[in-house]
């Protein structure tokens, strides 16, 4: 996907129209992460360190420590929500910002909870109660219909205008209890597709190479080292 923003919106603009960096951008960075959750910011990490000559780790940051504009995300889809951030930080901070907006489609729930998937049980972030209703609306679904899907868009904006947007899916099935106790959200219910243990159970590394995330953020790596070069 492609598009364009304003140009010069590479950084908030003071009223002497002066292009200023939001503050606490540490000298160095190339790119930020529209993100505070420190899980992502490895994940992009790895992939991008891996994938694009001479970049390293400390180049990408997330926003932790450094102010954003707040987002109301409003769209519709993950595409949708995964620009409005990534815009956002291009134009504050001047640099190649990456965002997504994920989460978990379920079968037989029409693919809900969607784009409601950190809010479902009605508090933002809320893993176990989210988890607890998500059981709960599907406790009398056998197990041959309880499929479901992760879903990753993730974006890419650079200060002048260029944009990309991948997506990535990971598919299983949703178990009946919890198991693990690693990654977040709803990982200790999810069994992907081929595998023996849930995605709370896999290892970063392991998790990277079949995720959602993983494949959304591998996709973006080329456009990331095509616009650092």
């Amino acid at each position: 996907m492609s598009g364009a923003t304003p140009q010069g919106a590479g950084a908030t603009e003071h009223a002497s129209g002066t292009a200023v960096q939001a503050s606490g951008v540490p000298a160095g960075a190339k790119v930020i992460l529209a993100s505070q959750n420190l899980g992502k910011l490895r994940e992009l990490q790895r992939i991008l360190v891996a994938a694009v000559p001479g970049l390293e780790a400390e180049q990408v940051i997330s926003s932790a420590g450094i102010s954003l504009p707040d987002v109301v995300e409003d769209e519709v889809s993950f595409e949708g929500n995964a620009l409005l951030k990534a815009r956002s930080a291009a134009a504050a901070t001047g640099l190649l910002a990456v965002a997504d907006d994920s989460g978990l489609a379920v079968d037989v729930l029409g693919g809900a909870p969607g784009i409601f998937s950190a809010r479902w049980s009605g508090r933002h972030g809320d893993d176990e109660a989210n988890n607890d209703l998500l059981l709960a609306q599907v406790s009398d679904v056998p197990d041959q219909h309880r499929g479901a899907r992760f879903v990753c868009a993730a974006a890419l904006v650079a200060a002048d205008g260029a944009e990309h947007v991948e997506r990535g899916e990971m598919l299983g099935t949703l178990l009946r209890e919890r198991r693990g106790t690693g990654g977040f959200g709803y990982d200790p219910l999810f069994l992907p597709e081929g595998e023996e243990h849930t995605a709370a159970e896999l290892s970063p590394e392991q998790k990277d190479a079949i995720s959602h995330r993983g494949k959304a953020f591998r996709a973006l790596a080329p456009h990331v080292a095509t616009l650092l070069s």
